[in-house]
């Protein structure tokens, strides 16, 4: 897998191939020794060949014969997912029904249908990339079909998806983008579901070195700057606990492991402090060897003689042994004052608990006689069957309620009756009702959680003791939609709201019939339709339900022109004009638009308020239906939902340099409260580098400022000098910059 990254590509002899596949292969057979029994051997040969016959004349971007590609799917599907025999034949015949002219009888043929139906399954979801909207999301929902009907689908897929991220330098700098964001939107969420903790943490690295190259070169810099330091504080925090734990007797490992970059730029991003400041950049582990009816019992001795040797936070501890997450993980985490007082995060956990953290679902199979966490992997399943058996057409927002409902953590909670019930961080008291029962869920008035009353938009904590009340005049209203998290209460949601709506806008059907009669106009769909689009309603539900509620005004329906009994509506007075676009940009694939050069008078586009781009800044171009085109900076909070959700309307977008035009930019500084400190910031802002402040703001509390401010630059080079200045003042903690229009 990794070998093929060592041998220089591009200038391999036909023979020089032939032996890296042959390596390649034998490396998959080793891999594969322990699981292989009578047969088995043969049938992955025939799989081998098959494939790398029918790829034979296919070569991959970088220049590599192709049949390397199934072949380290299938490595790290059986190295690193733990799959068996089935998998890896599975893996190697993954591309071939859609790019070779194997079909799935001959497979089933040769293999049979077990191994048929999951290439089917990987067939219809290998092609998710660059299609439109709905269509990516719609093969999403075949992704979870096939997943609830076998898992190994999905796992061949991660794998061959992190295989895709490993190989990506070869691509476009769009496909690069468009695949990153797509890995960080879906398939990292899923690896993490799917308990693979390692390929979760490798698929949000490999993406984030795409989407934030610099801060990722920035903060890999760091870390093998500080490796040094690093490793002799893990040695002098292991070294105590060593001793207590052979004096106890435990047979165990014991390591510190860096934190991901991704994990670390996180932090950093959500607490706004600087790699310095992120405390927790290593993870002690431990993992004990012990029979399972011991490894309970075990992992809190461990506790405990790591809480006697160091003080752990009480806050920070975390008991996933007596309750799994529904993923299968098991351990337990504390986070305890080492050396020089640093807080450090300690993880216990046994072997089998370690292997099922390593190998997600896989060892999860392997260990599956324990019965116990099997069932919260059934939930899981049956909970996804059941919002699929949902027939939604709005398949993006399928993608975000899937993503807020499976694909976050759980918490439990507990019925009045002391039955627990999993649910996804963020539910509200309202979700909880939609679990139990869906006439429950829309009776619902309020809740009592730990005996106390609670309005239905109460968001729930893990160990909450839940009561609903429930009232027959009770009906659900249009934001019970942004109260529920889950998918299957706001589908439930959904559909009581199509139906209050069916009935009234059945008065506003007869209101329309009745103008139309005395109009002289038939009332027939062909009129219906006439009107709809008149007044730009998608459905004549929509038209009926608005004309019920009296927000339309039917006086205009004297304008319009009657033929016999069919009507015409009236002219517009100017055409709309939002399309200039869309024709010309969009079409052209590979033309990148240059915004502020000579070519950009004839494009109409708008930079986006979410993050307020400006010249230097790395961008895209999206066209959206009304606004013509939009630009975004790739590092956008909404970048990754428009690169993985609606990529056929990206559009290659680059700045040229232009010193005329100034745009708004906001920075916020934080510092200690001393005198002639705003004097200092201004002086430097006006004075030095000359820039226009366009508003300040500044509040002080207990000795520290914190200031927003509004600068006019003419590009990022510029934003950057005035952060970098700004940084050197004395008494400055930190200066960033804000993108958001409230700041």
């Amino acid at each position: 897998m990794e070998t093929v990254a060592a041998i220089p590509k591009y200038n391999l002899t036909g023979e020089q191939e032939k032996k890296l596949i042959l390596r390649e292969y034998r490396g998959l057979l080793r891999s594969l020794k322990p699981k292989l029994k009578s047969g088995d051997k043969e049938l992955v040969r025939d799989a081998f060949e098959m494939a790398a016959e029918a790829h034979k004349t296919m070569r991959r971007k970088s220049g590599e014969p192709y049949i390397l590609h199934p072949l380290a799917v299938a490595r790290i599907c059986v190295e690193e997912i733990g799959l068996g025999i089935r998998s890896t034949i599975c893996a190697l015949l993954h591309d071939t029904v859609e790019d070779t002219d194997i079909t799935l009888e001959d497979i089933e043929r040769d293999f049979g249908s077990e191994i048929a139906r999951i290439v089917d399954g990987l067939t219809k979801i290998s092609n998710v990339i660059d299609v439109n909207a709905s269509q990516q999301a719609e093969n999403f929902k075949k992704i979870l079909l096939t997943l609830t009907d076998d898992p190994r689908v999905i796992l061949i897929k991660l794998a061959d998806r992190v295989h895709n991220m490993r190989t990506l330098d070869s691509m476009k700098r769009e496909k690069q983008l468009k695949i990153s964001s797509e890995t960080v939107y879906v398939y990292a969420p899923l690896a993490h579901r799917m308990g693979l903790y390692n390929i979760k943490t490798e698929l949000e690295d490999l993406a984030m070195k795409y989407l934030e190259p610099d801060e990722y070169k920035e903060i890999a810099r760091k870390l093998s700057e500080t490796k040094r330091e690093r490793s002799r504080y893990i040695n002098e925090f292991i070294k105590p606990l060593k001793e207590k734990l052979d004096k106890g007797q435990f047979e165990f490992e014991i390591y510190g492991r860096p934190k991901s970059i991704h994990s670390i730029w996180n932090k950093m991003r959500k607490k706004a402090v600087a790699f310095e400041e992120v405390y927790d950049l290593f993870a002690i582990r431990i993992i004990i060897n012990a029979p399972p009816e011991r490894e309970k019992e075990d992992c809190w001795k461990v506790y405990s003689l790591i809480t006697d040797e160091y003080t752990p936070s009480p806050e920070r501890l975390r008991d996933w042994l007596s309750n799994p997450k529904s993923n299968g993980y098991e351990a337990l985490h504390t986070t305890v004052m080492g050396p020089q007082g640093k807080w450090v995060e300690v993880q216990i956990r046994s072997k089998r608990m370690n292997e099922i953290a390593e190998k997600g679902l896989a060892a999860h199979w392997k260990y599956k006689e324990g019965g116990n966490d099997e069932s919260r992997f059934d939930k899981w399943f049956q909970q996804i069957r059941e919002v699929l058996s949902t027939e939604d057409n709005d398949s993006i927002n399928f993608l975000q309620d899937f993503k807020t409902s499976f694909l976050v953590e759980e918490i439990y909670v507990y019925t009045p009756k002391g039955d627990v019930k999993m649910l996804p961080v963020g539910s509200t008291a309202l979700d909880f009702a939609f679990s139990i029962h869906s006439a429950i869920g829309v009776q619902c008035i309020g809740a009592k959680v730990n005996h106390k009353l609670v309005p239905i938009s109460h968001k729930l904590r893990s160990g909450d003791q839940v009561e609903i009340i429930t009232s027959s005049k009770q009906k659900p209203s249009e934001d019970w939609v942004n109260i529920v998290v889950t998918a299957k209460a706001k589908s439930k949601v959904k559909d009581a709201l199509k139906e209050e709506k069916r009935k009234i806008a059945d008065e506003g059907k007869y209101i329309i019939q009745r103008k139309l009669e005395n109009f002289g106009a038939a009332y027939n769909q062909h009129n219906i339709d006439v009107l709809t689009s008149y007044y730009k309603f998608n459905s004549s539900l929509d038209f009926f339900y608005q004309v019920a509620v009296k927000s339309i005004d039917l006086r205009e329906l004297n304008e319009f022109h009657l033929l016999g009994d069919r009507l015409e509506a009236p002219k517009p007075i100017r055409p709309i004009a939002d399309v200039k676009v869309d024709q010309g940009a969009a079409q052209r694939k590979d033309a990148e638009l240059i915004i502020f050069g000579e070519s950009s008078d004839r494009i109409v586009y708008t930079l986006a308020n979410c993050c307020k781009p400006i010249p230097g800044d790395d961008v895209f171009g999206f066209v959206s239906t009304g606004k013509g085109l939009t630009i975004h900076r790739t590092n956008c909070p909404n970048a990754a939902k428009l690169l993985s959700n609606y990529g056929h309307r990206v559009v290659k977008t680059k700045w040229a340099k232009n010193k005329e035009i100034s745009f708004l930019t906001g920075i916020r500084i934080v510092g200690l409260d001393d005198v002639g400190v705003i004097n200092k910031i201004t002086n430097l802002i006006s004075g030095e580098l000359r820039l226009n402040i366009n508003a300040l703001t500044i509040e002080a509390k207990e000795g520290i400022f914190e200031g927003n401010i509004k600068i006019y630059v003419h590009d990022k080079e510029e934003l950057d000098e005035s952060v970098k200045r700004l940084k050197q003042l004395n008494g400055i903690q930190s200066v960033d910059r804000y993108d958001t229009e409230n700041g």
